[in-house]
């Protein structure tokens, strides 16, 4: 699948057919472009490496920060200033942009270091990233977990160099400089140099290697070199009075001369960064092809853990390239922690909890359960150390954790990972920390009142003491589950009874109809506030525009008004972001799969491309591209509860490495989706030659079973339409009082509930 996989995907604003039918009435008020870069990468590694223009928000590219509608650019074509490391991928206003030590092969004077080139003949696979500089050298670049590898082949030149630059970070925009705090520099021997800066908190160090021993090598500051000078040492930099500086290597070159550069990185210091060099790449010179090998490999190992049939190479190449955009990040960093001294699991660029918790992280536990434990482990040892689950987690120090974003996402993940049975947890451990977690920033709000706001909060706490609730069963404290279960019944206290929608409030990136049809544990309860099921699909109807005008998206640069009255029209954003993204498969639980058929069936024709601009949005470290997956195999995971919805898929057979089992999804009646074609409807299923009236799979289902396969056809059917086969809710016990929701006073004082009860018991479809 590695060879289908197009990097670029992403990297330019958002250029797709023109929408039309349900696709047309759905509004996308974010940035409409993916974010993303081609740069080399290594599954879920810590290093990544690309082009460097100083573009937001990765680096690469040509455009200005953006924070609604369709960029600005600030180059008229793609330009780079050279080669940096760190990038996040597919983010918008992460606020941590990374891009450190820059590397620039040049044949121009020192001087002139910072300027741009073009960048010509581009090629990019997962892995390898290159580029003809517009100098005349081509730049070859991969990466390991925690290494990169840099090999430049020059023109004929009397006075060839490769300059690293330790003071560059972050990007070239306004605001957007990342200064180090600290830094020091020193040349061990002859093509070998260490050193490490200080930048956002994090230190980050370095041992460089270069193979070039007829080069002279030395160090520079201001752009000036310091011939016999062995050490820089900056103590406290301050923005106001950086200077750059780094090291360098420079010789007159032959034409074709290749020039190798290895940098092996740690937040532990430079022994280590050695070690990891060593580890990644070995002894010795030339190691570039080896290491490219390994890593083409890894990739390849990865993306290997789902096959789909198609006779379409574009849709497998939209798909191929979803599913390595859901592995690039986060970035996996054993025992390289720089805030505690303890060894373990750490992993940075959760960029955020609140884009991947639905879709990412569940396609992570699937393929790649041992690295799920691993995150798991990482997150609880963060919680131990730093007092509280992060929603974002970047490789910096502060507190900075958007938590504005939403609560208690790590606890879905938990819940899932607890669910499934997945080995390696200390669940005693995770107990103790979910519990208190949930008592933290708004969860005090949440715990006196029974309502926190934004009112979104008062969902995600609900679902972050069910989630709890499930580990407290598994440890066996049932008075415990019996407590958390109460707190859970009080997402009630969300909504407007009046009209089954969230209370006034403010929402993060969206409206109070993008956020009032998530998925709740209790689905059944939460279909009663819109009156029933038919008074809830009238609702999901309204909001994905059936019967509605097509809409005008926003341009460059749009206006107050402009956002405001797209916001009014309360519709789908159409996986321009992450909010509503699991509303399509609302539908379920109210009995109509055949609406979750035809809205995913748009989305996945007309919301997702191939080229430079075929992302409907910011990826959001593959928010969006594994929903991709996800849809097209005709699952989708309901995160917290481990469970997965089925639908029609978007091949005619699929298979994927399921928790370490092969599962395949298998159909009748196929017919490849196109643009503007005909819906396809399941009209039966079958698990491993078993009939499967129900709509969902539970998560040993899931595990167990070898097959799923799936009649499909051109109408609605009555498959999973009964009440006996409708997705599971877990209402609150009886008990669980309900206070009156606050629309807008949430300082107004309202009795706490009790806590006495008996726990909960699932119902199958159905009024709870």
């Amino acid at each position: 699948m590695t060879t289908r996989v197009d990097p670029f995907i992403g990297t330019e604003p958002t250029a797709l057919p023109p929408q039309t039918g349900l696709a047309a009435t759905w509004w996308w008020p974010k940035p409409q472009i993916g974010n993303t870069h081609p740069g080399a990468t290594y599954p879920l590694g810590m290093v990544s490496a690309c082009a460097y223009s100083g573009a937001y928000p990765t680096g690469y590219g040509k455009y200005d920060l953006s924070l609604e509608g369709v960029p600005e650019t600030i180059y008229d074509r793609p330009l780079a200033s050279g080669f940096t490391h760190f990038q996040q991928s597919g983010t918008g206003a992460i606020r941590k942009y990374y891009n450190y030590f820059r590397v620039t092969p040049m044949i121009e004077p020192l001087d002139v270091l910072g300027r741009t080139w073009s960048l010509d003949d581009e090629d990019a696979s997962p892995g390898y990233y290159a580029a003809t500089l517009g100098n005349g050298i081509r730049a070859e670049i991969t990466v390991g977990p925690k290494s990169a590898v840099h090999r430049y082949t020059f023109p004929k030149h009397s006075s060839a160099r490769v300059v690293v630059d330790f003071s560059l970070g972050g990007l070239a925009i306004p605001y957007g400089a990342t200064v180090p705090l600290r830094a020091h520099l020193e040349t061990v021997r002859p093509g070998v140099a260490t050193g490490e800066i200080v930048a956002e908190g994090a230190p980050l160090a370095v041992h460089i290697e270069c193979d070039t021993p007829q080069w002279r090598q030395m160090l520079w500051h201001d752009r000036r070199l310091m011939p016999g000078g062995t050490r820089l040492d900056f103590d406290h930099i301050r923005p106001t009075t950086l200077r750059p500086f780094g090291l360098m290597w420079a010789g007159p070159s032959e034409e074709g001369q290749v020039v190798e550069v290895r940098i092996g990185f740690s937040l532990r210091g430079v022994e280590q960064a050695e070690k990891n060099l060593r580890a990644d790449c070995g002894d010795g010179e030339g190691r570039f092809a080896d290491r490219l090998a390994e890593t083409e490999r890894d990739w390849q190992d990865l993306l290997d853990e789902i096959e789909v049939d198609t006779g379409s190479a574009e849709r497998e190449t939209v798909f191929s390239t979803a599913v390595y955009h859901s592995f690039v990040k986060p970035s996996f960093a054993l025992n390289e922690s720089p805030f505690w001294p303890s060894d373990g699991p750490f992993v940075f660029d959760l960029s955020t909890m609140w884009d991947i918790y639905r879709t990412q992280l569940p396609l992570l536990t699937a393929l790649r359960p041992d690295k799920a434990v691993e995150l798991a482990n990482a997150l609880l040892t963060i919680c131990q150390e730093e007092g509280n689950f992060p929603i974002g987690y970047r490789m910096a120090k502060g507190s900075d954790r958007f938590s504005r974003q939403g609560s208690a996402l790590a606890h879905t993940f938990l819940a899932d990972l607890c669910q499934l049975g997945l080995s390696g947890i200390d669940w005693d451990w995770a107990l103790v920390h979910m519990a208190d977690d949930l008592r933290r920033t708004y969860g005090e709000e949440f715990l006196l009142r029974g309502v926190a706001h934004p009112i979104t909060h008062t969902l995600d706490l609900a679902f972050g003491y069910w989630c709890t609730a499930r580990v407290a069963a598994r440890v066996g404290d049932l008075q415990l589950v019996q407590q958390l279960e109460k707190r859970a019944g009080q997402w009630r206290n969300a909504f407007d009874p009046e009209t089954g929608l969230l209370v006034d409030s403010n929402f993060y990136e969206g409206s109070k109809h993008n956020y009032s049809f998530r998925i709740l544990h209790d689905m059944a309860g939460r279909m009663q506030l819109s009156g029933g099921p038919e008074g809830f699909v009238s609702q999901l109807d309204e909001f994905f525009g059936y019967g509605a005008q097509p809409v005008t998206q926003p341009g460059r640069s749009p206006g107050i008004e402009e956002l405001a009255a797209g916001y009014a029209l309360g519709r789908f954003e159409g996986l321009n972001n992450e909010p509503d993204m699991e509303a399509p498969w609302a539908y379920h639980y109210a009995g109509r799969p055949d609406r979750t058929a035809e809205i995913v069936h748009a989305v996945i024709t007309q919301q997702y491309a191939t080229g430079r601009g075929g992302l409907p949005g910011n990826d959001d470290s593959g928010g969006l591209s594994s929903w991709y997956v996800w849809a097209s195999l005709g699952l989708f995971p309901v995160a917290g509860q481990a469970s997965f919805l089925v639908n029609a898929p978007a091949f005619a057979e699929s298979s994927l490495a399921v928790y370490g089992e092969r599962f395949r999804v298998t159909t009748t009646g196929f017919r490849e989706p196109a643009h503007g074609g005909p819906v396809q409807y399941v009209q039966s299923a079958h698990l491993d030659g078993r009939p499967l009236s129900r709509s969902w799979l539970s998560p040993s289902e899931l595990m167990a079973a070898q097959e799923l396969h799936l009649e499909l056809g051109p109408e609605p059917s009555d498959w999973g339409t009964r009440a006996q086969d409708l997705p599971t809710s877990f209402p609150a016990p009886a008990a669980t009082p309900v206070t009156s929701p606050i629309p807008t006073a949430a300082s107004t004082p309202v009795t706490p509930p009790t806590v006495d009860g008996e726990p909960s018991t699932p119902t199958p479809g159905g009024p709870s």
